[in-house]
């Protein structure tokens, strides 16, 4: 691997053009050529943190491939810069890039608890499990400044409601008091996302993520206070990570995890140009190959949006990573599964039935 020409600590290396701006705001090369001869900085690499008012909280999921119902993001935005990310895109309904904005530009929803509060309190309110994030990290690194997440994690165990947390980021275990409380009524699963296990790919594919042995370590300690984890093997990208699915899914095992889910990288929207530039710059020597393996799961493009097909892939190549993906949970997942969440309890706690706590 060649990262000698990549901007240090992020995954994108360029900012590319909103599809919903109609002018575009470029600097000019011999303004740029100027700022090089002199050694100035031309835009710094610092994350602003950018407070926004949402009406609403909690998304409906319409998309019925995704596993999830209802969803909320305490930030948009995510400083984690992992160069996949299908989040990239909704960046662009904020007015910025999918490329260095989506990671250096971080949308802050200080209120989204009282906003939580708000619809856990509504009498039209019927309990579903609300994904903690369906979009960006919950616990990137904002959360440690601002700590919405745990603020909000406070609300669900306040009105006894189900809640599911994704995360790539150690510093879920901050939160272990709430976690232990929510899990002891059957209240809260956690998804944990391994997507391999060399050092080395995880900081030119994800730079400013936790590392491995950190995240194997964070699915141990939620395991050992009972809280149950499933791994998140994703995205599987042919040429870089896809082989690792097997050693992957024992490891996780290894640590605890009681089931896994993976995806077939698609590189939609904005995220096809980003990445195809990344990887020329970061894998010159195997960019080509690695293109053309997503291709093939891709009917021959980078991505492919068919419901129930854009994130298995198909062809040969998808197949392999399906077999291997069997064969790890026939090895390693035998008679395990995750648990489902409670949702009866919300509703005896807006009428008043305390009695079991």
């Amino acid at each position: 691997m060649n990262s000698k020409d990549l901007q240090k600590g992020r995954g994108a290396q360029q900012n590319t053009p909103n599809r919903f701006l109609q002018h575009i705001y470029e600097m000019r090369e011999d303004f740029l050529e100027y700022c090089r001869i002199e050694g100035e900085e031309v835009e710094k690499n610092k994350t602003e943190y950018i407070p926004v008012f949402p009406k609403t909280i909690v998304n409906k999921v319409d998309s019925p491939d995704v596993g999830m119902m209802y969803s909320m993001n305490p930030y948009q935005g995510c400083e984690h810069g992992c160069i996949y990310c299908y989040a990239r895109n909704a960046h662009e309904y904020w007015g910025y890039s999918a490329g260095l904005d989506f990671e250096r530009k971080i949308l802050i929803k200080k209120e989204a608890p009282e906003l939580l509060e708000a619809l856990l309190k509504s009498k039209k309110w019927k309990a579903e499990t609300i994904v903690l994030s369906g979009n960006t990290d919950c616990y990137q690194p904002a959360e440690k400044k601002f700590e919405i997440t745990r603020r909000c994690l406070q609300v669900f165990l306040k009105y006894h409601h189900p809640v599911g947390i994704i995360t790539k980021n150690a510093l879920i275990l901050r939160d272990l008091d709430i976690l232990r409380e929510l899990t002891h009524h059957q209240l809260v699963g956690v998804n944990v996302s391994v997507t391999s296990l060399s050092e080395e790919t995880r900081r030119i594919l994800e730079p400013r993520t936790a590392s491995i042995q950190k995240r194997l370590k964070t699915i141990q300690k939620l395991t050992e206070n009972r809280i149950p984890v499933n791994a998140m093997l994703a995205p599987m990208i042919p040429g870089i990570n896809s082989h690792e699915l097997l050693a992957l899914a024992k490891s996780v095992a290894d640590h605890g995890a009681v089931s896994f889910a993976f995806t077939v990288v698609r590189l939609n929207g904005a995220i096809g140009q980003i990445f195809t530039d990344w990887i020329k710059k970061a894998m010159p020597d195997r960019a080509e190959k690695v293109l053309h393996l997503i291709q093939q799961c891709h009917s021959g493009g980078i991505n492919n949006s068919r419901f129930g097909v854009r994130n298995r892939g198909e062809g040969h190549v998808a197949k392999q990573i399906h077999d291997m993906a069997k064969l790890a949970r026939q090895r390693y997942f035998a008679n395990k599964r995750f648990p489902p969440l409670r949702k009866d309890l919300h509703e005896q706690y807006k009428n008043g039935q305390m009695r079991l706590f």
